[in-house]
């Protein structure tokens, strides 16, 4: 039992990442934006050497071979990108899928404190208190300097409150060892949950599909004559490229940005915790 109250003051923690590298470099807006500064730099060197480039480097054969190239690139280009999607999205449907099973246990450990009987009120009382300031430090807006976290303490008080109820009958004892579980059980899913608080997106993945547009961009731009139509129509292309990684790199982070997961299933038991 000892075990199991360690396991719950310690695992009791919604934590996320405050390493300057996930708050301040791997911000999505600012990669999304380096990323169309990059590509699209690139695209206007390919038109300045467009004009700088000999005749003979332009010819037929010479495009057709750059061609080739780069088709070979786009298809990379275009695998790593699925990839990257298929990370985002599957790491966030992980996560969304915890989100929910977190809902249905604080669901089913507060009807195990109701069905023991009235004595549970202060124990229904800390379980509401406990979820709510999680589920705030999760969807929280504010820019935290330290790791969003539930207090051991709070979680410990929970634990204390179940374990010091009196058990009278077998249904109670049974109950309150299922409301135990439960707590443990809670608390090791959130643990599961912080610990994929870090991005799934590795960053030279991310670094290789930017320079492979840079490339594909290059081409465009080095055979393209330098007028308006063709720097408004790489400009647009180049944005557009740079607002979907962007909304992968947000899909990567559920609890942050735009794309977040719904916190309406927490609140929604909490409506009904205690009651």
């Amino acid at each position: 039992m000892a075990a199991a109250q360690t396991s719950v003051t310690h695992s009791f923690k919604f934590e996320q990442s405050n390493h300057p590298l996930a708050r301040g470099i791997m911000n999505p807006p600012v990669i999304a934006l380096l990323a169309f500064v990059t590509i699209f730099c690139a695209a206007l060197i390919g038109l300045r050497l467009h004009a700088a480039l000999p005749n003979h480097h332009l010819s037929p054969e010479t495009k057709e071979v750059v061609r080739l190239g780069i088709g070979l690139i786009a298809t990379m280009t275009a695998l790593l990108l699925g990839l990257l999607v298929a990370t985002a999205k599957g790491s966030y449907d992980t996560q969304r899928s915890e989100v929910i099973q977190i809902a249905a246990k604080i669901a089913f450990l507060d009807r195990a404190l109701a069905t023991y009987g009235p004595e549970t009120g202060p124990a229904r009382d800390q379980l509401r208190l406990s979820v709510e300031s999680t589920a705030k430090r999760m969807w929280s807006d504010e820019n935290i300097s330290g790791p969003k976290n539930l207090s051991a303490d709070e979680a410990k008080k929970m634990y204390d409150a179940i374990q010091n109820l009196p058990a009278q009958s077998e249904a109670q004892k049974f109950l309150k060892a299922r409301a135990l579980d439960g707590v443990v059980d809670l608390s090791k899913t959130l643990w599961l949950l912080s610990a994929q608080a870090q991005p799934s997106i590795v960053t030279p993945m991310l670094v290789a599909v930017v320079l492979w547009l840079s490339v594909i961009f290059l081409s465009f731009g080095l055979f393209a004559p330098a007028n308006k139509t063709v720097i408004a129509t790489l400009l647009i292309v180049a944005l557009t490229v740079s607002t979907a990684l962007l909304l992968i790199l947000e899909l990567d982070r559920p609890f942050d940005g735009v794309i977040q997961i719904s916190s309406v299933p927490i609140h929604n038991v909490l409506s009904q915790v205690g009651k």
